[in-house]
């Protein structure tokens, strides 16, 4: 099922026309994807930005043109790497590192997506991309096996990575199972599953509120004298609030202790700030 699927599937489950994911997952993938719903929506862009994490396993000694278990096998080689040498190999992609994205993606190369080039048996450049590796947990390693768990940014391709450890180890390696078990703070402990949904008498209270996965940015409680400017949208001074944050700070911003959207603190002069709202949730 890919992630067009489930939205389609959503969207006819709760009757809401405006649906969308966050986080294309591979067909080839399970986990976590997280739905927005209604005005959810406009936060979408938050979830695509942030850091996922996975559950992957990474068989070497075998290199496919997919670079996952989907694909057709292209080269086969010895494992000669002790499980120490495994070990030290995946910890040295942690931190940045330039990453090619595989042919077999989404991405697209003059207006044509790169999937459908590949399936032509074409190969073309593709540009590096800056990926970050933040935490990786190494749970087994089983002769050509490796389980493990990691943290990464935004774009990262799992399947790649599996790939590149591979060549690091002179075996080459694909990525045989991959389980997204966390995005932004959106746990695969709490998710549900389509029929969970489909079974559902209140939909509602599945539901995490909109500012659920902002956490990450500061908030800003705006004065009783100011509510009505910003439920307007109006931009608010800011020069005698307690609450100062540097120029160009988003923040989340609060009417009595209520969630009304987001908005950007900018400078009036030397001395005066104020909030210029970017998104409404009223």
């Amino acid at each position: 099922m890919t992630s067009h699927n489930v939205v389609a599937r959503v969207r006819k489950i709760t009757g809401i026309k405006k649906v969308g994911h966050t986080g294309t997952l591979d067909p080839e993938a399970a986990g976590v994807l997280p739905v927005c719903i209604g005005q959810a929506t406009k936060i979408s862009q938050y979830l695509l930005d942030s850091k996922k994490k996975y559950r992957a396993e990474l068989t070497l000694g075998y290199k496919t043109d997919t670079q996952d278990a989907s694909g057709t096998v292209i080269e086969t080689k010895k494992v000669n790497s002790t499980p120490k040498e495994i070990e030290k190999e995946i910890i040295g992609f942690l931190g940045e590192y330039h990453q090619i994205p595989p042919m077999y993606s989404a991405l697209k190369k003059n207006g044509m997506k790169l999937y459908d080039l590949a399936r032509q048996g074409i190969e073309v450049d593709r540009e590096p991309r800056r990926v970050c590796i933040h935490e990786v947990d190494i749970i087994q390693i089983n002769e050509n096996i490796v389980l493990f768990d990691v943290v990464c940014s935004k774009g990262t391709y799992i399947r790649t990575l599996c790939h590149d450890i591979g060549e690091k180890l002179n075996c080459g390696g694909m990525m045989s199972f991959l389980l997204r078990t966390a995005n932004n703070r959106f746990d695969i402990t709490s998710a549900i599953t389509l029929e969970e949904l489909e079974k559902c008498q209140d939909i509602s209270a599945l539901l995490k509120p909109i500012d659920y996965p902002l956490d990450h940015l500061p908030i800003l409680s705006i004065d009783a004298r100011d509510k009505k400017a910003a439920l307007n949208g109006n931009k608010i001074n800011l020069v005698n609030y307690s609450q100062q944050y540097p120029i160009e700070t988003e923040v989340r911003a609060y009417v009595d202790n209520a969630f009304i959207g987001l908005g950007i603190i900018k400078e009036m002069d030397k001395n005066n700030k104020y909030i210029k709202f970017s998104r409404l949730f009223i």
